[in-house]
Parts: structure tokens; sequence; C-alpha cells
């Protein structure tokens, strides 16, 4: 008799293909529809790992070093992308909206998880911090329905803040793109923390606020601009004369962002803002260049399938144990954070603003919680002792699957509502 045997690297090759013909396909499918790209895919991952066919069980956490590599590489590609989108100009008023969300909305956000970590949850001081700076960002990988869409896409209008892109769209691109790296100082400051002498010790401080704070952040920002003034000469510099040239158009975004990335980081900045900063500085040379939407649809394709591959995988873990440690009130803040904590700190960041109350409101709703979370969480738990740390993964991942089958429900419509609303507003075309 024949025995009947399943190769599992056959097995992966199959879900490997599926993943790839849906990041080409589901897009289109779905872009109408109240369902998200990332909820299918997480959805995905769960029911190829549910099915007995001997696919080893997927732990983040017992793979901490793989996580954290696999999520940063992700990360970096997304902030590349968040870049390229954005036509506004840079200047500090057309950017209000941004530093709202980055300098009151995130600093609220953090203090306020930070405090139900630590009351609530009874957590240490050092990993209340961390579980602050891990759930603060809005993700720049998850969140592409509520982002602003490809290069030039409002060529046509004249530049104008208030209406280009759309304030919604705008800000919560611009914030994804940005609280990553925001984000590092906060981690640096649990890791500290958890590795001062005594429970009281503030001694880290002072190091903390000039290096992790200052330099780390000037760095990342001076080396991002640098770099894209570099890779941009060469991009811009010397138009593709060869077949093979041709092919390989639009490969210079994922270059520039590993090396904006590599290189910062080897002079101890922050990458994820020298990513951000670089794709920024391409974005603006040769402002109308077609070439923008080659090097910005490369970087989605690239980001798509990484994308894909991580939200498999987290499915996978989803049902291989990954919130078996969540408690109930584990599982009410993790509902929390997404539907209180967030919005919150959102309006009152907001307050004062020129957008109207509805255009708050989306704004403040929709700070998607997504890899860049697990990412913080793996790099934290990996480079100092936190003690038993399952319980926060579980509440990490339920807050990310919560936001995702949320958002990911609400954002499709939500967003269409808005740019029905921003059509109506734009005065009539003139002969």
């Amino acid at each position: 008799m024949v025995e009947f045997h399943v190769d599992l690297y056959h097995v992966g090759l199959v879900i490997v293909s599926i993943a790839i013909l849906g990041a080409v396909v589901l897009p289109k499918m779905v872009s109408d529809k109240p369902l998200s790209f990332p909820l299918l895919y997480i959805g995905f991952g769960a029911l190829v790992f549910s099915i007995p066919i001997g696919l080893p069980p997927i732990d983040p956490v017992g793979n901490a070093e793989l996580t954290e590599r696999l999520t940063e590489l992700v990360v970096i590609i997304a902030l590349m992308g968040a870049g390229l989108k954005l036509d506004r100009p840079f200047d500090w008023r057309a950017w209000a909206s941004t530093w709202r969300l980055l300098g009151i909305t995130m600093v609220i956000t953090i203090a306020m998880t930070m405090v139900i970590g630590w009351w609530v949850l009874g957590m240490l001081p050092a990993l209340a911090i961390l579980f602050g700076a891990v759930i603060a960002p809005t993700d720049p990988v998850m969140a592409a329905d509520v982002q602003v869409g490809e290069p030039q896409a409002d060529q046509d209008e004249e530049i104008d803040p208030e209406r280009q892109e759309g304030r919604v769209r705008f800000a919560l691109t611009s914030e994804a793109g940005l609280n990553d790296g925001l984000a590092f100082p906060f981690t640096y400051a649990a890791i500290l923390a958890a590795t001062a002498p005594g429970l009281f010790a503030v001694s880290w401080v002072g190091e903390w606020l000039a290096f992790y704070v200052v330099y780390k952040i000037v760095v990342g920002v001076i080396a991002g601009y640098v770099i894209g003034k570099v890779v941009a000469w060469f991009v811009f510099g010397a138009p593709s004369t060869t077949r093979l040239a041709r092919v390989m158009e639009g490969a210079e975004a994922l270059a520039a962002t590993l090396l904006s990335y590599g290189l910062t980081e080897i002079i101890q900045g922050y990458g994820f803002i020298a990513v951000f900063v670089t794709a920024l500085v391409l974005r603006h040379y040769e402002w109308t260049h077609d070439y923008h939407e080659t090097l910005h649809d490369f970087a989605v394709v690239v980001e798509r399938l990484l994308m894909s591959a991580v939200l498999i995988l987290f499915g996978g873990a989803l049902v291989s144990g990954l919130l078996a440690p969540l408690s109930r009130t584990g599982a009410i803040v993790a509902v929390l954070l997404v539907l209180a904590v967030r919005p919150l700190a959102g309006l009152i960041g907001m307050l004062g603003s020129a957008a109207s109350w509805s255009e708050r409101s989306v704004i403040s709703f929709f700070g998607i919680r997504g890899i860049g979370s697990f990412y913080y969480l793996a790099y934290g738990l990996n480079n100092a002792r936190f003690g038993a740390h399952e319980e926060i993964w579980a509440i990490v991942a339920a807050t990310v699957l919560f936001s995702a089958v949320l958002h990911g429900v609400l954002a499709n419509p939500v967003m269409a509502k808005l740019d029905e609303m921003r059509d109506t507003r734009r005065p009539a075309p003139t002969d």
C-alpha cells in the first residue's frame, strides 16, 4: 500500500504562493468592503496552522530574536513607503497635526498605558514603561487603508495643506512614519530602568536624556537627510538606459531603506527616523518626476509580501497558544487600549486644531496597533530582564488582534465617507 506523506516544504510553497497571489488580488477585492488585507491574512494563518498536517507551532516568545529581526524589516520597509507617499511640503505649520499627535497624543498614550500596566496589571515600573512604549505607536504596516495614496495623487490640485491628501489621511500617515522612531526613547527608558541597581535608582535619567533622546534623534534626522540627498542624486541623476536597468527600476527604494537604516544604526542614531526622513527627502527631490511612483510601487510590493508573511505567522501564533496566558483583566485592558486610551489621547492632542470634530474623531480612533508593537516588545525583552513576560505578549497580541478586527472592518467605509465629504468641499473646476 502506498503511504500518503505530506512534505512540509511543499506545504510551505503552497502557503507562500497563496500569500503572494493574495497580495496582488485582495487589495482590489476588499477596497470597497468592510474588510481589510491584514485581517484576511491573520485569518488565513490561523486556518492553515489549525490544520493537522504537522506544521510546527509558531512561538514568537520563544523565538524572540527572530521575531525582532523579522518585524524590524517589515517596519522599515513600511516607513519608506509611508514617506514616499507624502506630497505635502515640509514646514512646521503644514505638519501641525503631526506634531500634535507626536508631542501630545503619543506621550499621553504612553503615560495612560503605563498607569494601567502598573495599577491594573500589577507590572513593575520598568515593565510598565515598556508596555507604554510598545502600545503607543500607530503602525505604518497595517494602516494602509487609512493612509494617503500613491505619490502625486493630487498633482492637479494647488498645494494646499488644508486639502491636499486630506487632513485625516495625512495626519495618520505622517504620525505612523515618525512615532515608530520616537517610541524608541521610551523603550530605552524601560531598559535602563530594568537594569538600574535599585527600584528607585534614577541615575540613568541624565544618560537617557542626553544620549537616547537628544543624540539619537538628532543623528537619525541628519543621517536620513544626508543619505536621502545622496540617494536622490543617484536615482534622478542617471536615467535608465539599458534593459537591465529598466527591469530593476524602483529597487532603489529598497536599497535606500537598508542603507539609511544600517548606516544610521552603526553611528548609534535612530534608524526608523532616518528611513522616514530619507523617504521624505527622496519624495521632494525632483518633486513632479514620474519615477516617484515607481519607487513607491516597488516599496509597497516588498512591504506587502513581508507583511503577508508576518501576518500569516501571527495568525499561526494565535492558534499555537500565544493568547493562552491572557487573563480576563488583560483582555479588558486590550479592549480599553483600543477603544478608550488612544481615542481619548487623540482628542486631547487635536484640541484647538483646524480639523473638524468629525476629522479629529477619525484621527483619534484610527490609531491602529500592529507589527511595530511586536518589534518594540521583542526588542525590549531581548535587551533587559523584565521578569515573567508571557502575559504582556498575550495582552499586546490581543490588542493588535482587536485593532485589526475593529479597524479593519471600519476603515474602508469610514475613509470612503470622509473622502466623499472631502470631494464635495472642493471648489468646482473653472474654465
